[in-house]
C-alpha cells in the first residue's frame, strides 16, 4: 500500500525561512498537470520571492488537486524546487465471482465508476466496492461481501481486483394479484421482470427459476398497468410491489393490489395538423386505432410514431407529436387526439462522415439518401443508417442530426469500422465430406473501395473447388453493379444405385454480369455464364458424357433488412430463371425463388430473441437436353438438418433427375456472447423433393445450433435430430457448416 501524508505533517518538514529569494522554479515528477496550471496555483507566481506562509499554502492548494501521495520543496542554489510523488494509476482491473463476459465488466466498472487509466485513491475504490455491492442487492444477491486487492506493478501503476462472494438468491415461490379479474397471471408473466419460480425444472429453456431482481422490482407495477392500459382499462390502478422475505429459506412471495375499473373503447381520433402541410384525411386511413376498437396505449404510440415521420418526411425535422385521451366515463368511450408542431421546415447543410478510417467517403456517401441542400426526410435518414449497416464493413452506424441554424442541420455519419479483409486457412470435419480444408483471401471492401475481391480453395475427401471473383456493388458510384469469376469444381458424390456407382463431376468455366438498382432495396440484373462439364460414373463408364452449358440467368432481389450479420428485422428475397440453351449442348430452365423473413421479439419478451423464416423453391425444366447429373438433392446443413449431405437423391439422376424442391426452416435465435457476434438457435427444418412432383420425398428436422460471425466466416455447429426419418434414411445428429448464413 501507498504511504499517505497529510498538509499539517508535511509542514513540520518544510525547512525554508522567511522572504527567502530564488531565481528560478522548478516541479519535479508532476505530470498530471501541466507547468501552466502549476505556475498559476503558487502563490509568488509573479515575484522572485516568498516565505513560509506561502509554500504552505501552495502545498494545500496542490493536495486538493487529488493527485498526489506527498509534496515537499526544497531551494538549492537559488533554484525553488517542487517535488510529487503522484497517486499511482490503475493499469489493471480484474473481477472473480461475479460477471465474466468483456462487455458486461466493461458496463460494470463504468457503473461503479472505476476503469483502467485512472489515478488510484482510497475514496474512489470505496465508492466502487459500495456501487458493486448495491449491484448485487439490486439483482436479488444477499449478504454478498465484496473483497478489494491491490497489488503493484511498479513504482506508477497498480492491479486492482474485486473478489466477489455473491452470497444467496431470493426465490419467488408466489406472486399474488389481488383484485384482476380481466387478466390472468399468465398475461402479467408475460411483462415482469420478476417472475414465479416453476414447480421443476427451473433450469430448462422456458422455465422460470424465481429469481428475485430488486432492480426490476419497481418498474413491474408500471408493467402490469400498462398491460391493463394496452386492453382498454383507462381507470385501473396498480400498486407497487409488496415483497415479504423469508431470509431463512431465502424464499420471497410478491402481491400487487389492482382495482381494473371499466374497459373503454375508441369513439373518435382526431388529428391537429397544419393542413398546408399534411392533410389529416391521409392520416386516418393509416392509424392502427380506429373507432370502436378496443383502447391501447400500445397502438396510440405506434400512431404517434406514424404521424411523426409522415411530417417529418414533408422536411420537419424537429416535429413533435403530442397526444391526449379524452374519456368519457358515462360511455365507457375514450377521443385521442393528436396534436402536430411541425415547426420550420429544415434542409441539410453538410453530412459529415466520421470514424472511417478505411473506407473512403464516397463509398459511405452513396448508401446515404440525404445530401447538402435536400429536404430532411426521416424514411431516407432511417433507410440509410439500414442501408450501410447492410453492407458489412462496418460494426456499427450511428447518424446523428446536429442543429445547425432554425432551418439547417448537419448529419454526422459516425461509423466503427469491421475488418472485412479474410486471410483464411482452416478446416473442419462433415458427416458427408469427412475432413475439409478452406483456404481463401478476401476482401468485400478492399483499399476502401467497396469492391469484392476473392480468392478461395475448398478440398475435402468429397470435392475440390477453386473460385476467383470480383464484384463492383456501385460503377462509378453509379446504380450499376458488375461482376466476374472463374471456378474450377470436381465433386464426388455416392450413388445410391449401384449398378451405376459414384459420379465425379468436373466443371470449368467463367461467368459475368450486370445489374442495377431499381430502388434502394431492390436490384435487377443478368448473369452469363459458360461451363464445361464431365460427368463420369465408376461402374457404368458408358454413361460417361461431355457438356457445354451456356446460359443466361435474369434476376431480382429485394433486402430491406438492417443488419449485414444479424438482422433483426426486414425481409431478403429474390427470384431468377436460368436458361440454358444459348449455344452448347445444355438446354433446360431452372427458376429458383427464395424468402427469408427477420423479426426482433425483443419489445414482447425484453430479451434480443430474433424469430426468423425461410424457404426456397427450385423448379427444373427439360428443353431438350439436362445434363446427366443435373438435379436437386435434399439434406445437409443447407436444406433440411437432421439428415446427411445430399441424404435425398435420384434412383438414376441420369435419366430421373429430382426437378422439384421445396424447403423452409424456422428459427429462433438467442444471443450467447454478444461481443463475439456469437448466438444459439433453436430451429425446425421440412423439405419436399420429387421427380415431377414435390411430395414423393417428405421429411422434418428440428435441434439447435451455435452460429459465431468470425473472422474467417460464418461457423455453425449443428445439433439435429430427424423427426421422421424412415428406414434406410442417411441422418446426421451434428453437422459442421462454414460459409453459410441463415
Amino acid at each position: 500500500m501507498h504511504k499517505k501524508f497529510i498538509p499539517l505533517l508535511l509542514l513540520t518538514t518544510t525547512y525554508l525561512f522567511s522572504s527567502e529569494t530564488f531565481d528560478e522554479i522548478k516541479f519535479e515528477g508532476l505530470t498530471q498537470i501541466s507547468r501552466d496550471v502549476a505556475l498559476e496555483t503558487l502563490n509568488h507566481k509573479n515575484k522572485n520571492q516568498y516565505n513560509n506562509e506561502e509554500v504552505n499554502e501552495d502545498i494545500k492548494n496542490f493536495f486538493e488537486f487529488g493527485y498526489f501521495d506527498n509534496i515537499w520543496v526544497t531551494n538549492k542554489n537559488n533554484i525553488l524546487s517542487y517535488h510529487f510523488e503522484e497517486k499511482p494509476f490503475i493499469a489493471k482491473l480484474e473481477m472473480t465471482g461475479y460477471k465474466n463476459r468483456a462487455d458486461e465488466l466493461k458496463a460494470l466498472f463504468s457503473s461503479m465508476g472505476i476503469k483502467k487509466g485512472n489515478m488510484y485513491t482510497e475514496n474512489k475504490l470505496k465508492k466502487a466496492r459500495k456501487v458493486l455491492l448495491l449491484t448485487l442487492e439490486a439483482e436479488g444477491y444477499i449478504n454478498s461481501t465484496v473483497e478489494t486487492e491491490i497489488i503493484n506493478i511498479n513504482d506508477t501503476s497498480i492491479q486492482v481486483k474485486f473478489h466477489v462472494n455473491k452470497g444467496d438468491e431470493i426465490t419467488i415461490t408466489k406472486i399474488t394479484y389481488k383484485g384482476a379479474k380481466a387478466l390472468s397471471a399468465g398475461d402479467f408473466e408475460a411483462v415482469i421482470g420478476n417472475k414465479e419460480a416453476d414447480c421443476c425444472f427451473t433450469w430448462f429453456f422456458g422455465r422460470n427459476d424465481g429469481e428475485m431482481n430488486f432492480e426490476q422490482l419497481e418498474y413491474d407495477s408500471h408493467r402490469i398497468k400498462d398491460l391493463y392500459l394496452q386492453n382498454g382499462y383507462l381507470d385501473v390502478q396498480v400498486t407497487a410491489a409488496f415483497s415479504k422475505i423469508d431470509f431463512n429459506t431465502n424464499t420471497a412471495t410478491i402481491e400487487y393490489t389492482i382495482v381494473e375499473g371499466e374497459q373503454y373503447k375508441v369513439n373518435d381520433t382526431i388529428i391537429y395538423v397544419d393542413e398546408t402541410i399534411l392533410t389529416a384525411d391521409t392520416l386516418y386511413p393509416k392509424l392502427k386505432l380506429e373507432k370502436n376498437d378496443i383502447f391501447n396505449i400500445k397502438e396510440i404510440r405506434r400512431d404517434q410514431n406514424f404521424i411523426k415521420t409522415e411530417v417529418s418526411n414533408k422536411g420537419y425535422a424537429f416535429t413533435q407529436v403530442k397526444y391526449n385521451i379524452r374519456p368519457d366515463k358515462a360511455t365507457n368511450t375514450v377521443d385521442v387526439i393528436y396534436n402536430v408542431r411541425a415547426g420550420e421546415k429544415v434542409y441539410i447543410n453538410d453530412v459529415i462522415i466520421s470514424g472511417n478510417t478505411r473506407t473512403l467517403d464516397r463509398v459511405i456517401r452513396r448508401d446515404v439518401y440525404l445530401a447538402p441542400k435536400d429536404l430532411f426526410n426521416l424514411t431516407d435518414l432511417k433507410d440509410s443508417k439500414n442501408a450501410l449497416q447492410r453492407k458489412g464493413y462496418f460494426e456499427s452506424v450511428d447518424i446523428k442530426q446536429k442543429r445547425v441554424s432554425a432551418n439547417k442541420m448537419d448529419l454526422i455519419v459516425d461509423v466503427v469500422e469491421a475488418p472485412t479483409g479474410n486471410l483464411i486457412f482452416g478446416g473442419g470435419y462433415g458427416s458427408y465430406d469427412g475432413w475439409m480444408l478452406n483456404v481463401a483471401v478476401n476482401d468485400k471492401n478492399i483499399f476502401g473501395s467497396g469492391l469484392n475481391l476473392g480468392f478461395k480453395i475448398d478440398y475435402s475427401s468429397k470435392s475440390t473447388s477453386y473460385n476467383i471473383s470480383l464484384a463492383n456493388p456501385a460503377i462509378n458510384d453509379s446504380e450499376y453493379s458488375g461482376n466476374m469469376n472463374i471456378h474450377k469444381d470436381e465433386s464426388v458424390i455416392t450413388n445410391s444405385d449401384t449398378t451405376i456407382g459414384d459420379k465425379t463431376t468436373k466443371k470449368d468455366g467463367f461467368g459475368m454480369g450486370i445489374g442495377k438498382a431499381i430502388d434502394r432495396h431492390t436490384r435487377v440484373g443478368v448473369n452469363y455464364g459458360y461451363d464445361k462439364e464431365n460427368v463420369s460414373y465408376k461402374i457404368d463408364t458408358a454413361s460417361n458424357t461431355n457438356y457445354t452449358t451456356s446460359a443466361i440467368t435474369p434476376y431480382i432481389n429485394f433486402n430491406n433488412t438492417d443488419d449485414y450479420y444479424i438482422p433483426r428485422s426486414g425481409i431478403k428475397a429474390g427470384t431468377s430463371l436460368k436458361y440454358a440453351g444459348v449455344g452448347g449442348e445444355s438446354k433446360y430452365m431452372l427458376s429458383s425463388t427464395y424468402f427469408k423473413y427477420f423479426h426482433s421479439l425483443e419489445n414482447l419478451t425484453s430479451y434480443d430473441i430474433i424469430f426468423r423464416y425461410k424457404n426456397r423453391l427450385k423448379i427444373l425444366e427439360d428443353n431438350g437436353l439436362i445434363p446427366a447429373g443435373t438435379t436437386f438433392y435434399l439434406g445437409g446443413p443447407s436444406s433440411l438438418r437432421g439428415y446427411s449431405s445430399y441424404a435425398f437423391q435420384p434412383e438414376n439422376d441420369k435419366t430421373d433427375p429430382y426437378t422439384r424442391s421445396f424447403t423452409n426452416a424456422i428459427e429462433l435465435s438467442f444471443p450467447l456472447i454478444p461481443s463475439a457476434k456469437m448466438r444459439w438457435e433453436l430451429f425446425y427444418d421440412y423439405g419436399m423433393i420429387g421427380e415431377t412432383s414435390f411430395n414423393k420425398i417428405k421429411r422434418s428436422g428440428a435441434g439447435a445450433a451455435i452460429s459465431w460471425y468470425s473472422p474467417v466466416g460464418p461457423l455453425q455447429f449443428i445439433f439435429s435430430r430427424a423427426l421422421d426419418s424412415e428406414s434406410g434414411d442417411k441422418t446426421s445428429n451434428f453437422e459442421f457448416s462454414l460459409g453459410s448464413q441463415f
